[in-house]
Formats: structure tokens, C-alpha cells, sequence
């Protein structure tokens, strides 16, 4: 039995939910930002309040280095690196992101030994581009081998839409990312590190007794911003992935693409602020309440309900909006036996055409392999469905579909 992608649309329960969520007769306050690239996300529900062309590719220019020391961040937390371990920087480190480049530096010297925390400090709050190549040699032997790492991180993260080719920046037609992505991997890198993210937010360093101040303009606007960083590359435009707390709530920021360093300061803090305070928390499944269910093949039922791993809270215009809309998505039906608390859907909440929420869902309860006349009986509803989608299929293409 091949399976496929089933949807299950519950419009009853989102109307009664839209009712109360969006009365109002005025409209939400809108907002649009000049940069072609962007995204707003809240941290703890994981709301999209604001999306523009967040996934689309992009060059990550200096932004690119997140990825690089969440890697770092991973092999500290594995024990296979220590922050007070020294790593060399090397002539390609020194050469091509140390100071004879002339381009972003914390200005280690050729050959120097240097703590990992200094370089992290190095290449988060001056975006030193010595700092990241020494890095990733320190890792992985080489910046290709660390290149591999970032790659299969970004997999693991669930990065889809990213591919990565060097560790600090440089242009080059594999080294793409997208808004959504880098604002998801600022997400993981805040609850995954806390006691590393606190690097970012960090108003300078000093180093071979040279002082930088942080690149990232958002430190010094006073909206709680603490993180995380920026860049620029004629390939990219001006690039920003920030983060800002103002009354307990998480916000976080991703744009590419703006004209020019003030711009992109003042759009970004445009969209933290309007996030701040044109929203505010709603409730739409209490923690262990039924969402769904999937169809089961095989088993004593033929459903399995459906709950979230938490509470599902969404944010919520604080005055009028759109309706929601949802679905739930999975490959089935599921075949039997089914475990409780195993992950098969995934429930995704749309406002207008945003998504702006994709969570995902457990079994609330086992389903166990059925007797024969239930299997046979279910075999029986499964092919029978089939033999309908088919037809439905045919009807809807103007064509006959014999086999699938």
C-alpha cells in the first residue's frame, strides 16, 4: 500500500476560533519594509507576524558566520571542544579574513594561538573573518571539512532551503540561505546556547590592543535587542538577523537585501518595534487537547487522535485581522500497529495566505494491529477510498486514471 500525503481541514472549529480571536470591525495595522527579504517571527509560539519574500534564496554575506559557530556551539556541548582550547591562525586564515584583506578582522596575528572563546568573541561582535576560518580549521582540520559540518547541521536543523560553501562570508553561487532559515537557526541558537548567546550581545571586544564596537546597530537603539549579527557583501546588499526582548516576550528579525547600512538598522527596528506592539498572545488548543486524528490501516481503530507537544498559542492582532485558517498534514494512513507520542502530522495555521505556524503533532494514544475482520475491513474502506480518489482525481483533471 503506497502512502501519501493526506490533509485534514477542520474550517468549524477555526470559524468558531476566527469569530473570537479576530472581531472587530477594524482592520490590523499593516506594515511593509524596503528590503525584498523578510521575516518576523515571535520566539515563543513560533507566530509569523511578517513575511516578505522569506524564502527566497539569498547570499547570507557575514550572517553566515551563526551557522559557523553554532557548530562550534555543538562541539563544545559534545566535550570534543573546550573554550579554552587554542586554536593556530593559519596564513589562509590570516591571509584571506586577517588583517592584509582588509576586510572584517579581529586582527590575530599569522600564526598566533588563540582561545576558542576569544576567536567566538572574534567572530560574532567584530564579525572577524580570521576569527571564523580559525574556527573552522581548529574543528575540522580544514575550512572544507568545516564546511561539511555546516551542512550536515543545517540538515539536522532542519534548514531546507540553505546550502553553505565557506565559513565567513564569502560570495559563492553554493553559499545560499533564505530569510525564514536563518531567523529559525537564530530560534534554535538562543534556547539551544544560553550560555553562549550571550556573546552576541556583547558592545565590543578588543584584541592585539585594537577596540572594536559591535556591528550590530540594534545594540545601541535601546528596543532590548541582544543579538545577533549582520553583513554585507556587494553580492548580498545589507543583511541583518536580530533579536530584541521587551516585556518578557522574544521577537526575532531576519532581512536581506537593503540598500545601505541605515536602512537596514531602521527597518529592522521598524519591525521589532510594530511586532511589539501590535500583537498579543492567544490561546487556540489547551496542552493535551485533541486536535485531529489520522487514519490508521490495519488497526483495532481507525483513527488515532492527534495532540500537540504543548499548548498551541498563536499571536494575535491586538485590533481586528484576518480569519485563520488550518490543516493538519501527514503521510498516510498510518499502518498499525501505532505508538502514543509518536511525531506523523504536523498542524499548520494560516492567517490570510501566511502560514503562520507549522507545529508538530503526536498520537495521544496507541492503536494496535486489529483482528482479521477489522484489517479485512479496513482494507476494504482503504481500497475503496483509493477507487474514489481515483475517480474524483480523473473528474477533476478531465482525464481517467486507471492506476496510481
Amino acid at each position: 500500500m503506497a502512502a501519501r500525503r493526506a490533509i485534514r481541514r477542520f474550517p468549524l472549529l477555526l470559524a468558531v476560533l476566527a469569530t473570537a480571536l479576530w472581531a472587530g470591525l477594524a482592520r490590523a495595522e499593516t506594515i511593509d519594509v524596503s528590503a525584498p527579504h523578510a521575516i518576523l517571527i515571535d520566539y515563543d509560539t513560533g507566530s509569523v507576524l511578517f513575511e516578505k519574500g522569506a524564502d527566497e534564496p539569498v547570499t547570507p554575506a557575514s550572517t553566515v558566520k551563526i551557522m559557523t559557530v553554532e557548530v562550534v556551539f555543538d562541539e563544545i556541548e559534545a566535550g570534543r571542544v573546550k573554550l579554552d582550547d587554542q586554536f593556530t591562525v593559519s596564513e589562509h586564515a590570516w591571509r584571506t579574513g586577517g588583517a592584509p584583506s582588509r576586510t572584517s578582522s579581529m586582527f590575530a596575528a599569522l600564526n598566533s594561538h588563540v582561545r576558542v572563546e576569544d576567536l567566538i568573541r572574534g567572530a560574532v561582535i567584530v564579525s572577524g573573518n580570521d576569527a571564523a576560518i580559525a574556527l573552522a580549521e581548529g574543528v575540522a582540520g580544514s575550512e572544507q571539512a568545516f564546511v561539511a559540518l555546516m551542512n550536515k547541521r543545517a540538515a539536522e536543523l532542519g534548514l531546507k532551503r540553505s546550502t553553505f560553501a565557506n565559513a565567513w562570508g564569502m560570495e559563492d553561487p553554493g553559499q545560499k540561505v533564505t530569510a525564514r532559515d536563518m531567523a529559525a537557526l537564530a530560534i534554535h541558537l538562543i534556547s539551544t546556547y544560553p550560555n553562549y548567546y550571550k556573546y552576541f550581545s556583547e558592545k565590543d571586544f578588543t584584541w592585539g590592543k585594537i577596540r572594536q564596537t559591535n556591528r550590530n546597530p540594534l545594540l545601541t537603539m535601546e528596543i532590548g535587542a541582544d543579538g545577533l549579527k549582520t553583513g554585507n557583501i556587494d553580492a548580498s546588499g545589507f543583511g541583518l538577523v536580530g533579536s530584541a526582548v521587551q516585556n518578557g516576550q522574544r521577537l526575532v528579525v531576519a532581512i536581506y537585501g537593503a540598500p545601505n547600512a541605515k536602512e537596514r538598522a531602521e527597518e529592522a527596528r521598524k519591525l521589532l518595534l510594530w511586532g511589539f506592539r501590535s500583537f498579543t498572545p492567544k490561546r487556540i488548543f489547551a496542552a493535551g487537547e485533541t486536535v485531529g486524528a489520522a487514519k490508521v490501516f490495519g488497526g483495532a481503530s481507525f483513527e488515532a487522535p492527534l495532540v500537540a507537544k504543548g499548548a498551541v498559542t498563536i499571536l494575535a492582532p491586538r485590533v481586528g485581522g484576518e480569519k485563520i485558517s488550518g490543516r493538519i498534514v501527514y503521510q498516510g494512513p498510518l499502518a498499525a500497529p501505532v505508538e502514543a507520542g509518536k511525531e506523523v502530522a504536523r498542524l499548520k495555521l494560516y492567517r490570510g495566505g501566511v502560514e503562520i505556524l507549522d507545529a508538530p503533532l503526536v498520537t495521544a494514544a496507541a492503536v494496535p494491529v486489529g483482528s482479521l475482520p477489522q484489517q479485512a475491513l479496513g482494507a476494504g474502506v482503504e481500497y475503496v477510498g483509493g477507487l474514489l480518489r481515483k475517480y474524483l482525481g480523473s473528474k477533476l483533471s478531465g482525464k481517467y486514471v486507471a492506476k496510481e
